[in-house]
């Protein structure tokens, strides 16, 4: 699926990447028009618990009323498959197909499968990518080659998209421990991105908290970490 070329090594893409949100201070101001729909598109790998910030946006969204569709998908069923899904708010009915420049939010949560959303983000959307760097089989046996963080931002932003790029080794820690990466995110979507108009942050922690009743406090650290991440 990847041409081979030269690239560098993936490992060492992301060790000089520092967080990078876009107009940190304005947090979700830039999006002045109320919104009532919202599409969003999530990917990475299994294992990474992407099907999880849907469940999560999905379990809110009914919590407030508001007409929600939630389609998972899953490639290999195994640790590091690629894994993608689509949650579709405020449109009673919707089919499972965001069209292509039609998300409002592309959650990518690792790089590689960060290049098969970039089609999907609308211009004037936002990209949260978290830099986890999971080479497939083919790039470990050297027969294809790994994307460039460079070239992946390169075309985010060439499709007109706002960018919310992560570090991994950013994460903040809880009790000498990195804290869940999914839910970091889903707090940066929360407080950087048109989601928290439509969804306020309150309520996708409340949905935290009825799904998990043990590690309470190490998911709100990691969920008010990514909300005040860039501040």
């Amino acid at each position: 699926m990847r041409t081979k070329s030269q690239t560098p090594n993936p490992k060492l893409q992301i060790s000089n990447l520092k967080s990078q949100i876009s107009n940190p201070k304005s947090r979700i101001t830039h999006h002045a028009l109320r919104i009532t729909h919202y599409d969003i598109y999530l990917v990475g790998v299994g294992g990474q618990g992407v099907l999880t910030i849907g469940d999560l946006i999905a379990e809110a969204a009914l919590r407030n009323g508001i007409p929600v569709s939630f389609y998972p998908t899953k490639g290999m069923a195994q640790r590091g498959g690629a894994v993608k899904a689509r949650v579709r708010l405020g449109r009673e009915g919707a089919g499972p197909n965001v069209p292509e420049k039609g998300a409002d939010l592309v959650i990518a949560m690792e790089v590689s499968e960060a290049l098969k959303a970039v089609r999907f983000v609308k211009p004037g959307g936002d990209f949260v990518l978290f830099g986890h760097v999971w080479p497939p089989t083919a790039v470990m046996l050297g027969k294809a080659p790994y994307p460039a963080l460079d070239q992946v931002l390169e075309q985010v932003r060439g499709a007109g998209a706002s960018v919310h790029c992560l570090d991994p080794e950013a994460l903040p820690l809880h009790e000498g421990a990195r804290v869940p990466a999914n839910v970091y995110v889903l707090g940066v979507a929360a407080g950087h991105t048109g989601l928290g108009q439509l969804l306020p942050p309150s309520e996708l922690g409340a949905a935290m908290q009825a799904k998990w009743t043990r590690g309470r406090e190490r998911n709100d650290r990691a969920f008010e970490a990514g909300l005040a991440a860039g501040d």
